[in-house]
């Protein structure tokens, strides 16, 4: 297919973060509002898209947009769209709807009428009384927000955090997407210590793994659009080896995950294997108070309880309490980051943020609270030219 009109969502507050990795991908002209950014690509920018991007929720392609004030009007102009350049005569097309203070607000009508506006033209168009639906799924939105109607396909077919490795939700679980998001916002990069002690199933560990190794997060997934006509397959199976050529195995990562509750620690081992990365992301029991670490200038990326899921406000509180002071006392080099619903928390944990993020972690509104160490010296000379010096040996 030509140029196409695309739109990647993401959670709110990440849009920057999933602009600067679609400038990664080549895609240089984009633009965002409320948790969507649109741009142009082509069937390989669809693949690469949903294979890589990793604060994405989902890669949708963007068939039209209309203004509806009538269901008449609704009809018409889900009828004018040429469905036929996508959908096949035996495509299952499913239509979902949303509705943000519109006047038409009915999801079930607007489902039905949608649906009847696309089979007709499709029947006129292929000479058909009846379409089986027997082929390729085609996800289609129609949503109003006010008297305005942006119709759209997904690509990916389910949510883009589905990475295939955490088979078994945890407690209070981070979307893997987000927790993607954070380690990017943050100073973290693959040559320094990461540390989460509430590491619950594993999350941010793996993910920041899957970052330092290079590993494309939707490499296990299968996509929608790679069953569709006209939607090249030997393109998305090039753009997979590509990605698997791409892994750095060798990644010398110093990634440490602890967590009080056995069995979630469990869970994480389990979810790091299946993600790749065992052996790369170290995972030990132990109270957080407890947590300290050889390395200086490392980052603590975490994702307390809030009060609101696991334990009584009351507790969480004292937690936070508690971070504040065995941080700062065993952990002064380190930056430190922490996402939570708690307003208090700068309160609680005795110093005000050097920089906050709204953010939503499961519809819950939260702040991603960061608090920046001092950046690492330099290396000395000397200490560069040992290390090129042993790797040539090394090499050799």
């Amino acid at each position: 297919m030509n140029e196409l009109d695309l739109i990647a969502t993401t959670t709110f507050g990440l849009e920057a973060v999933l602009n600067r990795e679609l400038d990664e991908l080549g895609v240089t002209e984009h633009t965002t509002l409320n948790g969507r950014t649109y741009f142009k690509g082509d069937v390989r920018t669809v693949a690469k898209a949903n294979l890589r991007l990793r604060t994405a929720d989902r890669i949708l392609l963007n068939m039209g947009e209309f203004k509806a004030l009538t269901f008449e009007d609704l009809f018409q102009g889900v009828k004018r769209i040429a469905w036929e350049k996508l959908l096949g005569a035996e495509a299952q097309f499913i239509v979902n709807a949303r509705s943000v203070k519109s006047k038409i607000y009915s999801l079930r009508d607007i489902q039905a009428i949608s649906k009847k506006a696309i089979a007709e033209r499709l029947k006129k168009v292929y000479g058909r009384e009846w379409l089986p639906e027997t082929g390729p799924r085609y996800m289609i939105e129609v949503a109003f927000l006010e008297d305005n109607v942006t119709v759209t396909v997904d690509t990916s077919g389910h949510g883009l955090n589905k990475r295939g490795y955490r088979q078994e939700v945890g407690k209070s679980p981070i979307k893997e997407t987000l927790a993607a998001g954070l380690i990017m916002v943050s100073r973290w990069r693959p040559d320094r210590p990461l540390m989460d002690p509430f590491c619950g199933s594993g999350t941010f560990g793996i993910e920041a793994a899957m970052i330092g190794m290079n590993i494309a997060p939707g490499l296990k997934a299968e996509f929608d659009a790679e069953k569709w006509d006209g939607f090249a397959p030997e393109i998305w199976e090039e753009e997979r080896i590509k990605a698997i050529k791409a892994i750095n195995r060798d990644a010398n990562l110093r990634i440490y995950c602890s967590d009080i509750d056995y069995f979630q620690l469990k869970l994480a081992e389990k979810h790091a294997e299946l993600a790749g990365v065992k052996g790369h992301v170290h995972f030990q029991k132990i109270d957080y108070k407890e947590t300290g670490s050889r390395h200086d200038y490392g980052c603590i990326i975490t994702n307390p309880p809030y009060g609101e899921r696991l334990l009584e406000k009351r507790e969480a509180e004292e937690i936070y309490k508690g971070m504040g002071e065995h941080f700062r006392e065993t952990f002064g080099t380190w930056s430190v980051y922490v996402i939570t619903s708690c307003e208090r928390f700068e309160k609680l944990y005795g110093k005000a943020a050097d920089k906050k993020r709204k953010i939503y972690n499961g519809g819950i509104k939260c702040d991603f609270y960061q608090y920046f160490g001092p950046k690492p010296p330099a290396p000395k000379k000397e200490q560069v030219e040992k290390e090129q010096i042993e790797e040539a040996l090394t090499e050799h």
